[in-house]
């Protein structure tokens, strides 16, 4: 008889924390998994994928992490694996390709992290169930998923035209030495 099955959710929190435990032990690896920009001479064909498995620090691992569950597993479940998987695809590849667009446009720093997942995943969950009532960490006020989704994206978009974006920018110096 087989044991209880594991998610790809699950997987995937596993190699995050797996990576952040290895960036730790060996650094180098934040620069070679970075998404760098293309004019940085840095830039590696792997890196549109490679950067979400990376974390700059233990509080974006956590809000990463806790997404990915909150909202993943159950579309996990609805969708079945292979369609979750390709979501995830879809939405670290399309995140790179605007990080890459934008870092293009002036002098761009590498970026790690997952957040580019997790916005696809935030957007499906607000379109598929748009009425259900969910209660964020921060602020811990219910409120439906489509509120959610649209003032959680206000607020990275927001942040990211300030400048204070909620991805995590790698420190250039700790990458390149």
């Amino acid at each position: 008889e087989r044991g209880p099955r594991i998610s790809d959710g699950q997987r995937l929190l596993l190699a995050f924390v797996g990576m952040f435990c290895l960036s730790i032990l060996a650094p180098a690896v934040q620069h070679w998994l970075a998404l760098w920009p293309l004019n940085s001479g840095y830039f590696m064909p792997w890196q549109p994928l490679s950067y979400a498995f990376l974390h700059g620090d233990p509080v974006h691992l956590f809000f990463n992490a806790l997404g990915l569950w909150m909202f993943g597993s159950e579309l996990e479940r609805i969708w079945g694996r292979k369609r979750y998987a390709q979501l995830l695809l879809a939405s670290v590849l399309a995140a790179a390709f605007v990080q890459l667009l934008i870092a293009s446009l002036g002098p761009g720093r590498p970026t790690v992290g997952a957040s580019g997942a997790l916005f696809g995943l935030l957007l499906s969950y607000g379109m598929l169930f748009p009425d259900r009532v969910i209660m964020p960490l921060f602020p811990p006020i219910p409120m439906k998923a489509k509120v959610f989704v649209a003032v959680f994206g206000g607020l990275e978009l927001l942040m990211g035209l300030t400048g204070n974006t909620g991805e995590v920018e790698c420190n250039t110096k700790q990458v390149k030495g």
